[in-house]
């Protein structure tokens, strides 16, 4: 018998806490804040914290607050660029061994920046074969053209727009969105059935990568994930927030509340039609 149209059916898909999102504080009290407020797991950002780049210390972390390591953002950032070594394919390898020790599903990754010659010509076939290797997902993330004043620089290569070339794996990130001004979704669209990872922020769409609480910006963030609700999404959600300007830990602590709750409430959807289009078949045999 089909499922009745106004049945509320919860999502596979789990809500996770970027490390990211408690900075200034540690990689240690991310776990610690995702656990206290119900978080289904984290995403470690490996960065200049040492003990995100420690995977005894984060195994250690995982299992003392029962919070999973459900994806791995490698260091691709300008103030991570000799985190794991000066190679960014080496970079990728160390990103991918720590998601297979660690049990998480994803490895997360930027586009190469421009001046990052070799690395961004071979960087769509690399990817290719490193996916080829592991059942890791490696998810390419969108990202934006840099700003200031009237004038606009192109910073990645191939393409800030990563829709443009042809990966296994996409990482969807609004704040990103918000920042090249693109329109969210119409790139939800485009991704199709190889979106894998989905960073949740909000922007207005200033040249600052804003990373806002869901709600706070006029990014489409609630039709974003009723869409990927309905879609049949099995990657992750992961809250992706600045909290730097909080003024204490109560009131950062309060915006990460805020966050999950308006994920988890609009994650909850009814139905089950795909409005992320039509699958391309031969794009579905690619990600398998």
């Amino acid at each position: 018998m089909p499922e009745p149209r106004d049945v509320v059916r919860i999502p596979d898909a789990k809500v996770a806490l970027s490390t990211a999102s408690v900075y200034p504080e540690s990689t240690a009290t991310a776990f610690e804040i995702a656990a206290r407020l119900g978080y289904d797991g984290v995403e470690v950002m490996v960065w200049t914290d040492p003990v995100s780049q420690d995977l005894d210390a984060l195994r250690r972390l995982s299992d003392y607050h029962h919070m999973p390591i459900l994806a791995v953002h490698a260091p691709c950032l300008l103030i991570t660029q000799r985190v794991w070594s000066t190679d960014p394919w080496v970079k990728l390898q160390r990103a991918r061994a720590a998601a297979e020790k660690l049990g998480a599903s994803t490895v997360v990754v930027h586009p190469p920046f421009r001046w990052q010659r070799q690395y961004s010509r071979d960087f769509v076939n690399g990817i290719w074969r490193m996916a080829n290797e592991t059942d890791v997902r490696f998810a390419v993330e969108n990202m934006y053209p840099w700003r200031y004043r009237d004038r606009e620089m192109q910073a990645y290569a191939p393409d800030w727009d990563v829709t443009k070339d042809d990966y296994r794996h996409f990482t969807i990130d609004l704040s990103h969105a918000a920042t090249s001004r693109s329109d969210a979704l119409d790139m939800l669209a485009r991704m199709g059935d190889r979106l894998g990872h989905l960073h949740l922020a909000d922007g207005r769409g200033s040249a600052k990568d804003e990373h806002l609480v869901p709600g706070r910006g006029n990014q489409p963030c609630a039709e974003v994930l009723e869409r990927v609700a309905r879609s049949g999404f099995d990657g992750h959600v992961v809250i992706e927030v600045n909290t730097r300007r909080a003024m204490s830990g109560a009131e950062r602590e309060a915006d990460l509340a805020e966050a999950l709750a308006f994920t988890r409430r609009h994650l909850a959807s009814a139905g089950s039609a795909d409005p992320l289009g039509p699958a391309d078949p031969a794009a579905k045999a690619r990600r398998r």
